[in-house]
């Protein structure tokens, strides 16, 4: 049998994979030997391996994480998932290039301003919105706040200039709100504030406050951030606050999802539905405090139910906190809905439907089996 095999070692110096990086691979069940000796446990491979190694080699060099190099390997002729899986992954490798070129970016503004410390001026941006999709904005992602002793960066809301846009964030760490509304930059300001400011509670719900008050129709509200301060004026009115001197959590490492279902709902039904429907008690949940979780199924007809007994078990699903759930579904008032599924690890994105700069994301809660009863 051995003459018709490749052994370790030369498969690994036909494929450019070490003997060592074979046996993990073999070890992760993505390329298995055709024979192991059971006196001596050296691994043999059939010749048709050799192209599946040399496939793997070149997989690892794109960084192609270990689930994706399985799925490509396992993925039946003509099924299109190996292509889909590369497509998905060259995705996330653009997203990270332009992510790293806008954090390169700053950096030298930062070494810029250490360099020259007593030249250097504050980066600043000057942006007007108008005061409706602001207000709009607010109130997408003001639930999500989080703070706290042990997390004072999160104890406000991240106002992040990005060219035409304007986005808004806010996370508690088990939750993550953004939404995005256009954005007029004064030109004779640069990039340099690109990183955004963290715009504190208190002047988060004051600034609110000012565009409730403001004259009724559409006006415009001119942005000033940086420099320590965040400033805004509409109406004839002005308000002006220190921001928090904090590195915000990068919010796309969460919000780039893959979901493999999409659910397109009413808001009000499904409001109902959660209120109504059956939940876990967890003793510890993600504060540290008791809380109870929503189960939501997918249906055979591919809608969505909050899961209970009669729910097949094999249902693709997804357990998060129900107040946490009830929060998302009524922040900003939307109509539709627009859910995307995971998997019951993956986390749970709301979205409203025209707006895809606009949604929240609830990190999913494990719970104990059998998952959807109700207690």
């Amino acid at each position: 049998m051995e003459s018709e095999l490749h052994s370790i070692g030369e498969l690994a110096r036909a494929s450019g994979l070490g003997v060592g990086t074979l046996r993990y691979y073999d070890g992760a069940e993505v390329l298995a030997p055709a024979w192991v000796d059971p006196q001596t446990g050296y691994r043999w491979y059939r010749p048709g391996q050799l192209a599946d190694a040399r496939l793997l080699a070149r997989l690892r060099r794109v960084g192609l994480p270990l689930a994706g190099i399985r799925a490509v390997l396992g993925a039946a002729p003509g099924s299109g998932e190996a292509r889909r899986v590369l497509d998905a992954h060259l995705r996330r490798l653009e997203d990270g290039l332009t992510d790293a070129r806008r954090e390169l970016s700053l950096i030298r503004v930062m070494i810029d301003q250490r360099e020259r410390p007593m030249t250097a001026t504050p980066a600043e941006s000057r942006l007007t919105v108008r005061s409706e999709e602001l207000a709009a904005a607010l109130d997408a992602v003001r639930f999500a706040v989080g703070g706290g002793p042990e997390a004072p960066a999160l104890a406000g809301v991240l106002f992040e200039p990005d060219g035409p846009v304007l986005r808004l964030v806010a996370t508690d760490r088990h939750r993550m709100a953004l939404a995005e509304l256009p954005a007029s930059a004064d030109p004779s300001t640069g990039s340099a504030a690109a990183a955004g400011v963290i715009v504190p509670t208190a002047l988060v719900d004051a600034l609110r406050a000012l565009l409730g008050a403001a004259a009724e129709g559409p006006t415009g509200v001119a942005l000033t951030l940086g420099g320590g301060l965040v400033r805004a004026e509409t109406g004839g009115h002005r308000i002006e606050g220190t921001v928090l001197d904090f590195d915000y959590p990068d919010h796309r490492a969460v919000t780039r999802l893959e979901p493999e279902h999409r659910i397109g709902l009413s808001a009000a039904e499904l409001r109902t539905a959660v209120e109504n429907g059956a939940t876990r008690t967890l003793p510890s949940g993600p504060h540290g405090a008791e809380c109870a979780v929503t189960v939501l199924a997918l249906t055979a007809d591919g809608g969505l139910t909050v899961a209970d007994d009669g729910t097949a078990s094999d249902a693709p699903r997804v357990a998060v906190n129900r107040d946490f759930l009830l929060d998302a579904l009524r922040a900003g008032r939307p109509e539709q809905l627009v859910l995307e599924l995971g998997g019951p690890i993956a986390p749970l994105a709301i979205r409203t439907p025209g707006r895809d700069g606009t949604f929240s994301v609830l990190m999913p809660v494990r719970v104990p089996e059998p998952v959807g009863s109700s207690e």
